[in-house]
C-alpha cells in the first residue's frame, strides 16, 4: 500500500513531474475514486504562493483540467484533479507523427473552447504547450482533450510574482510581446495555440522565432507543406506578431475555425483512425479498479459468534431467559451463572423476608406441605406466612426455559399516621389552665391598651 496523505489520499505511483511538483496517481478514500495528485516538491515562499494560486483556480469545463481539492500534511502540500489516462499531445504525436487535418481541427476546437472558459474567468494561462494539453484514453472514438497546468497562470490585474523583465513560460511558445516584457494578456495564449496547431499538423516543434521574423519581413507567408489553405488562414491569424492584428478572443478564433472546416477536403479513404491509448499503465499490486482492498469485515457479534465460556467441572449452566414482566410490572430475567448441583431436598415453606437464591435447573417444584419438613430452632417461633391473593395471578413455578421463580414477597403495609397531639388535659376531662407567666403577660398587655385608650379620650 502507498503513503496515505492527510488521512485521505493514498499515493500509488508517480505519473508525471513538473517544475514545482510531482504528479501521482492516488486513491481518494473519501470519494472512492482514483485522482491525480500534484505534490509540491519545494517549500520556499515563492513556490508555495504559486502553488496556492493554482489550487485556488476553480473552472468547471469539460476541456479544462483544474484543481478540485487540496490538502496539507506537516510540511507537504498537494492538490488533486481528475485522472486523465491518455497522456499528452506529445504522446499522440509520438505514436502517429503528423495528424490528419480534420482530427487537428477537432482538437483545436476543444482547446479554444476550454481556453474561452479560462479567459472568461479573467485568467491568462501563460504556458500553453503540447505537454500541458492532456488526452482522455478514448481509443478510436472522438478525441477529448483537457487543458491543464495552471502553475504560472494569473488573473488580469493581480500583482505579478516575477520581475517585469523576467519571462515566465516555455521557450518556443512565447508570444513576441511576452519577450518584450508586456503584461500578460489573452492574445499571448492565442499565439501559443497557433504554435500548437502547427506542431500537430507537422509532427515537430515549430521555430517560433523564424516565423515571427518571416511575418515581420514578408507578411503572412504561404501555407506550409501539409497544411490546408483554409486551415492555414486561421492559424496565421493566431500567429500574427502584432497582438492588435491577432485574434482577440478564443471565441472569435473558434468561429473562424468552424468556417474553415467546411472548406476542408474530405478525408482520404485509406486514412487510418487515430487511437488515443491509455498511457498510465497497469495498477501496482494491491490496487484494483475499485481501489485498494477495504478493511477486513468485522466478525459478527451475537450469541452465535461467541465461544462458550469454559465451565468448572460438574457445573451446570442455566440458559438465558427472555425478559419477562410479572403482574406487578417489574422485569425479571433468569440468571445465567454456573451453579453446583445439589441433592434434591424436601422443599420447606418459604419465610418472610425471602432471601434471593440462585435458581437450580434440577429442582422440581411441588406444592408446599401443610407442615414443615424440619422444625425451627428451639426457642424461635415460626413466623406467619401471608397467603397469596388473587392479584398475583397464577402460582409461580418452573418456566419453559427451566428457570424457577419464587413467589413475590407480600407488599409492605402502609404505616398508620400518629394521632395529632392536642392540648394538655387534666384528669377528669377538663382542660388545664395556661401557665402563670403567660397570664401575667396577657394582663399587662390589656392594662397598657386600657391606659392608651383613656389617654386618647382625654385628648378629645
Amino acid at each position: 500500500m502507498g503513503e496515505v496523505f492527510a488521512g485521505r489520499y493514498e499515493l500509488i505511483d508517480p505519473i508525471g513531474r513538473g517544475g514545482a511538483g510531482a504528479v501521482w496517481r492516488a486513491w481518494d478514500h473519501r470519494r472512492r475514486r482514483y485522482v491525480a495528485a500534484k505534490v509540491l516538491l519545494q517549500s520556499d515562499a515563492h513556490t508555495l504562493l504559486r502553488f496556492v494560486r493554482e489550487q485556488a483556480l476553480r473552472i468547471d469545463h469539460p476541456h479544462v483540467l483544474a484543481p478540485a481539492s487540496w490538502a496539507a500534511d506537516d510540511d507537504k502540500v498537494l492538490f488533486t484533479m481528475d485522472l486523465v489516462g491518455g497522456g499528452s499531445l506529445g504522446h499522440v504525436i509520438g505514436d502517429y507523427g503528423p495528424l490528419p487535418p480534420r482530427f487537428v481541427c477537432t482538437l483545436l476546437d476543444q482547446l479554444l473552447s476550454g481556453l474561452a472558459a479560462v479567459h472568461a474567468e479573467g485568467v491568462v494561462h501563460r504556458d500553453i504547450k503540447p505537454a500541458n494539453i492532456l488526452m482522455e484514453a478514448t481509443g478510436t472514438g472522438r478525441p477529448h482533450l483537457r487543458l491543464s497546468d495552471f502553475g504560472i497562470s494569473m488573473r488580469k490585474g493581480e500583482p505579478r510574482l516575477t520581475e517585469t523583465d523576467y519571462v515566465v513560460g516555455t521557450p518556443g511558445y512565447f508570444a513576441p510581446e511576452q519577450l518584450l516584457g508586456a503584461e500578460p494578456d489573452f492574445p499571448a495564449d492565442l499565439f501559443a495555440v497557433g504554435l500548437v496547431a502547427l506542431y500537430l499538423l507537422q509532427g515537430r516543434k515549430p521555430d517560433s522565432r523564424a516565423l515571427v521574423e518571416h511575418f515581420l519581413a514578408h507578411g503572412t507567408p504561404d501555407a506550409p507543406e501539409g497544411v490546408p489553405a483554409p486551415l492555414w488562414g486561421v492559424i496565421a491569424g493566431l500567429l500574427q506578431p502584432d497582438p492588435q492584428n491577432r485574434f482577440r478572443t478564443a471565441t472569435g478564433a473558434r468561429k473562424a475555425l468552424a468556417e474553415a472546416v467546411e472548406l476542408l477536403p474530405p478525408p482520404a479513404p485509406d486514412e487510418d483512425p487515430v487511437e488515443v491509448f491509455d498511457q498510465l499503465g497497469p495498477l501496482p499490486p494491491g490496487f484494483g479498479p475499485q481501489g485498494p482492498p477495504g478493511p477486513p469485515a468485522a466478525a459478527p457479534r451475537g450469541p452465535a459468534a461467541e465461544a462458550p465460556a469454559p465451565q468448572a467441572p460438574g457445573s451446570v449452566t442455566v440458559p438465558a431467559e427472555a425478559v419477562r414482566t410479572d403482574p406487578r410490572g417489574t422485569a425479571r430475567t433468569a440468571s445465567q451463572e454456573p451453579v453446583t448441583p445439589v441433592t434434591p431436598v424436601t422443599p420447606v415453606t418459604p419465610v418472610t423476608p425471602v432471601t434471593p437464591v440462585t435458581p437450580v435447573a434440577t429442582v422440581t417444584p411441588v406444592a408446599a406441605p401443610p407442615t414443615p419438613a424440619a422444625p425451627y430452632p428451639a426457642g424461635s417461633a415460626s413466623p406467619a406466612i401471608p397467603a397469596q391473593g388473587p392479584a398475583y395471578g397464577p402460582a409461580y413455578g418452573p418456566s419453559e426455559t427451566g428457570s424457577f421463580h419464587l413467589p413475590p414477597p407480600t407488599a409492605p403495609t402502609a404505616p398508620v399516621p400518629a394521632a395529632p397531639v392536642g392540648p394538655p388535659v387534666r384528669a377528669g376531662g377538663r382542660i388545664a389552665p395556661p401557665p402563670a407567666k403567660a397570664v401575667a403577660s396577657l394582663l399587662a398587655a390589656a392594662l397598657l391598651c386600657f391606659a392608651v385608650g383613656v389617654w386618647a379620650l382625654t385628648q378629645l
